[in-house]
């Protein structure tokens, strides 16, 4: 499974931005998609997830300015970032769990990542 990420960029604080993140290649099952980020010098964090029929679910320093939505038919999960602020400046990820159910195996596929950069 590739996973392609797009729509990171430069914004001013209080803007908005929309990452993308298409999973093409075998795919069985995509149980979880989510989006993590990474800022200098910190630890890899969820920012948002959204399993196949289960509740979304957020880091606190997000909610109710970031949302996270996913199309099944196009295997494509987006985070609609608003209200941005310098401290969401960080490299973004998305990650997909694709579950095997003959062999009743998920494996965690990353993509390249994206940068969000968010000026003051």
């Amino acid at each position: 499974v590739q996973l392609q990420a797009s729509g990171g960029g430069l914004v001013q604080a209080g803007g908005s931005l929309r990452l993308s993140c298409a999973a093409s290649g075998t795919i069985f099952r995509l149980n979880f998609m989510g989006w993590y980020r990474q800022a200098p010098g910190k630890q890899r964090e969820l920012v948002a997830g959204i399993p196949v029929g289960g509740s979304t679910n957020y880091a606190d320093s997000v909610k109710g300015r970031f949302i996270i939505s996913r199309d099944g038919a196009k295997n494509t999960v987006y985070l609609q970032m608003n209200s941005l602020k310098p401290e969401d400046t960080a490299v973004y990820y998305c990650a997909a769990d694709n579950y095997a159910p003959t062999a009743m195996t998920s494996h965690t596929y990353w993509g390249q990542g994206t940068l969000v950069t968010v000026s003051s």
